[in-house]
C-alpha cells in the first residue's frame, strides 16, 4: 500500500463511519447535548465539514469543494461550539449530503497527488501539529474520528445500540 492509498483508506473509513453513527438518529436527535454546554451532533457534523474544507484548501487551493450554505461556517465555528441556540442547523440528510460531497472532493484532491507530494511541507495554520501534507490529510481523518467518539456519548444518552 502506498502512502496515498493509506490516506485514501483512512479518509474513506471515517467517511463511512459518519453515516453509520447517525443512521438511526432523527433530526431532533442531532440537537441533543450529552450534558449542558456540550456540543450536539448537528454542530459537530457541520464543524467537521467546514473544517475539512478550510484545512485542505489552505494547502490544496485547487481542491474543488462544493459551496457551503450561507452562514454555515460561522454557525459551526469553534466560537459557537457551546452556543445554546438550535437555530441555523440543518437536517441529518442535509448534513450527510454536504459531508459526503466535501469528503469526495478531498478524496479527488488526494487522487491528484503523488506519494512524493505527501512529504511536502504543510504551510497552513496547523503546520506545527501536522508538518507535511500527508500528516494534515491524516489529521483531517483523525478530526472526524475524534468527533465520532463524541457522537457515541449522545447515542448512549438516547439509548441507541453500541455500534463499535
Amino acid at each position: 500500500m502506498t502512502g496515498k492509498e493509506a490516506i485514501r483508506a483512512v479518509l474513506t473509513s471515517t467517511q463511512g463511519l459518519v453515516g453509520w453513527y447517525v443512521s438511526d438518529l432523527s433530526d431532533q436527535d442531532l440537537l441533543v447535548r450529552p450534558v449542558p454546554g456540550a456540543n450536539h451532533i448537528a454542530w459537530q457534523l457541520g464543524h467537521i465539514t467546514s473544517a475539512e474544507v478550510s484545512l485542505v484548501r489552505e494547502v490544496l487551493p485547487e481542491a474543488n469543494y462544493p459551496e457551503l450554505p450561507a452562514g454555515f461556517t460561522q454557525v459551526h465555528d469553534n466560537k459557537n461550539a457551546h452556543a445554546e441556540s438550535s437555530a441555523g442547523f440543518l437536517t441529518k440528510a442535509q448534513y450527510l449530503e454536504l459531508f459526503q460531497k466535501v469528503r469526495e472532493a478531498t478524496l479527488a484532491a488526494v487522487d491528484r497527488l503523488t506519494d512524493a507530494d505527501l512529504d511536502k511541507p504543510n504551510t497552513g495554520r496547523l503546520a506545527a501539529f501536522a508538518p507535511t501534507l500527508g500528516a494534515l490529510l491524516i489529521l483531517v481523518s483523525n478530526h472526524t474520528l475524534m468527533h465520532l467518539g463524541q457522537f457515541t456519548v449522545v447515542r448512549r444518552k438516547l439509548g441507541k445500540p453500541i455500534l463499535f
